[in-house]
């Protein structure tokens, strides 16, 4: 089947890659899957002899079918499951039809009462970033991550304090990432414009930085992680300008204040937004939240 680039699909054909992931991947009889773009189900395949129950959320309805055909899967649409008695109870492995960024995650996890799931993928490159950031702020995130992205991308995620971006904060602030391997283009048709990593992304039991709640966020907490993201963007808002620009254009508070809310969480009003781990932001959002409080 000819690849479709509106798809982003690069279909993986290096067997030595798929058994460095299932591996990484660490799969029990008992494990729960999710596999996010299996496209021709070359890592399906190896999930099938590892785990207890697959489910397949495929947005290219040829590809699903095939690829139903192939292993004596169910396919679904995800509607059509809703009010279906036999999905839970009767399929071990199942197809679901659509765009995994539309579906009702939460309601899918339910009805196949997941409790520990981990999701293993070769996802699709240019929805990376919403893919992540969809399992871990989902009501149900998953015990583990293992996920082939772009090298690039890989690099962003797991970055320290120094070259930190809103992507590695929005990560991070939720998981711990981890770099398993680098996999060469090469191992891919057709061949892509970039090389690929795998990694490993483990929800935390709560934001890293903080105690005060637990996975999910809801309500009242809810508007603190958004109030803590609202603050990372106006940080990193202009990249070659200090956390004092940034602050307080961002959040239209005045330099003076900006400054001493820095200096109260011992960061420098000269340093840039990259230089801070998730710590720090969480200390700027209490601080700046103390002042707006006064």
């Amino acid at each position: 089947m000819q690849p479709k680039k509106s798809l982003g699909q690069n279909f993986l054909r290096d067997e030595t890659v798929l058994a460095k992931i299932i591996k990484a991947a660490n799969l029990s009889a008992d494990d729960f899957v999710v596999e996010i773009g299996p496209g021709e189900g070359v890592l399906t395949k190896e999930l099938v002899g590892n785990s207890k129950k697959i489910i397949c959320i495929e947005k290219d309805e040829n590809l699903a079918k095939k690829l139903a055909d192939n292993f004596q899967f169910s396919i679904f649409n995800f509607q059509s499951i809703l009010n279906d008695p036999i999905f839970n109870s009767q399929n071990k492995t199942a197809i679901i039809t659509g765009d995994v960024l539309k579906i009702n995650l939460p309601e899918l996890i339910k009805l196949n009462n997941f409790k520990n799931y981990k999701v293993v993928a070769n996802i699709p490159y240019y929805i990376t970033s919403p893919i992540i950031r969809l399992f871990l702020e989902t009501k149900y995130p998953p015990k583990e991550m293992i996920l082939m992205v772009q090298k690039e991308v890989a690099e962003r995620i797991t970055a320290k304090p120094g070259q930190m971006s809103i992507l590695a904060v929005s990560v991070q602030y939720y998981a711990r990432p981890e770099l398993l391997f680098y996999v060469d283009r090469k191992a891919f048709w057709p061949v892509p414009e970039v090389d690929s990593t795998v990694i490993r992304i483990t929800p935390l039991p709560s934001p890293v930085a903080s105690t005060r709640h637990p996975l999910p966020i809801t309500g009242e907490e809810d508007n603190e992680r958004k109030k803590f993201f609202k603050i990372v963007k106006a940080g990193f808002s202009a990249k070659r300008k200090t956390l004092l620009n940034n602050l307080s254009n961002g959040l239209h508070i005045s330099k003076t204040e900006v400054k001493e809310i820095l200096e109260k969480a011992g960061i420098k009003p000269t340093q840039r937004a990259q230089e801070l781990g998730i710590e720090d932001w969480e200390i700027i959002t209490r601080e700046i939240s103390a002042n707006q409080s006064e």
